[in-house]
């Protein structure tokens, strides 16, 4: 007999190859794999999009209550911009839904809004620039290279070989081609150190998964050591098939601590719940910088997320069943 009816809200990838379309199309092996475990825990589920057209999703909502939601919208009709909406709007209708609430998910998927609160904190992360296109611009305070990010995506996009910059000169000739692409950018210190993914799990209480470190031994000294969209999204790329998470635990327990320590700070500074990601780079002093939030990390089957719960015993059914658990423990 089926238990309770579990909602997967998600937003709707458009049809068609497009630019940084495997990033965008994605979420729905999320909510193919969530529906999965759901079946095998004796759970029902239905799907429920989650477009700019918000009658037509709470005319879908209201036509099967359901009893909780995996809230998977990455974007609201691929605008980045709106990642916080889906949350707001389950806030509002009042049921119980998974990972972090709105305020938390708005204010990471903001790389400027990030920085400065993490700066405001403490927290010690790449000096930075915010370019929104001025012809005329300083980056003369900034230590080069520099790396070049779109300011409102996720999921490296927008991310590459190409967005590494060795001098101010360079990086004048080129800004104005990746503002045109992306809107606003954040021009940040390139760290060329170790790269961690500090994984958290957990409600009320978060706990620190296995450190996944990306092993870039096999780069040659011309390729800049980055998780840029290739190394995430292209199969065929060198970058995918030689950026391997490894969890060895060659990390010296100091450093481990630190970076421990860090992540959970930051999951408590930006009120991330039920589960996280912070990236994380040292130097070559072994200092650790924060990179990135990650409120709502992907969860797909072979994601980083799930690969760091494997190495701690907990399969992917589990950690739908336990995240189920987080959702009943806030409705009771």
């Amino acid at each position: 007999m089926k238990k309770n009816l579990i909602g997967l809200v998600h937003n709707i990838p458009q049809s068609g190859s497009y630019p940084f379309s495997k990033a965008s199309v994605d979420v729905m092996t999320q909510v193919a794999s969530i529906e999965k475990a759901l079946d095998e825990l004796g759970y029902s589920s239905k799907r429920i999009p989650l477009s700019k057209d918000i009658d037509a999703f709470l005319a879908a909502y209201r036509e099967e209550p359901v009893d909780m939601v995996f809230n998977l919208c990455e974007t609201i009709d691929e605008d980045p911009m709106f990642s916080g909406h889906a949350a707001s709007v389950l806030e509002l209708i009042g049921v119980p839904f998974s990972g972090s609430p709105s305020s938390a998910l708005t204010c990471t998927m903001d790389k400027a809004m990030t920085k400065r609160v993490l700066k405001a904190c403490g927290v010690r992360t790449p000096n930075y620039l915010i370019y929104e296109g001025s012809l005329h611009f300083n980056a003369g305070c900034l230590a080069f290279p520099v790396i070049v990010k779109p300011r409102f995506e996720d999921a490296s996009i927008g991310i590459d070989q190409e967005s590494v910059f060795g001098s101010e000169t360079t990086l004048k000739k080129e800004i104005g081609s990746f503002y045109d692409r992306f809107g606003p950018l954040l021009i940040e210190e390139y760290i060329d150190g170790r790269e961690f993914n500090v994984t958290l799990f957990g409600y009320p209480k978060v706990d620190i998964m296995p450190i996944a470190e990306i092993d870039f031994s096999a780069f040659p000294e011309d390729i800049h050591r980055i998780v840029g969209y290739r190394a995430k999204w292209d199969k065929s790329s060198f970058e995918y098939n030689h950026t391997p998470r490894t969890y060895s635990g060659d990390i010296h327990p100091t450093l481990k601590g630190t970076m421990e320590m860090i992540a959970r700070e930051c999951f408590h500074i930006f009120m991330l719940r039920d589960y996280g990601r912070v990236d994380m780079r040292t130097d070559r002093r072994n200092k650790p910088y924060v990179l990135e939030i990650n409120a709502n990390p992907c969860i797909s089957p072979d994601a980083g997320f799930a690969a760091s719960l494997e190495q701690s015993g907990i399969n992917y059914t589990e950690m739908v069943r336990r995240l189920l658990d987080f959702m009943s423990h806030r409705s009771d």
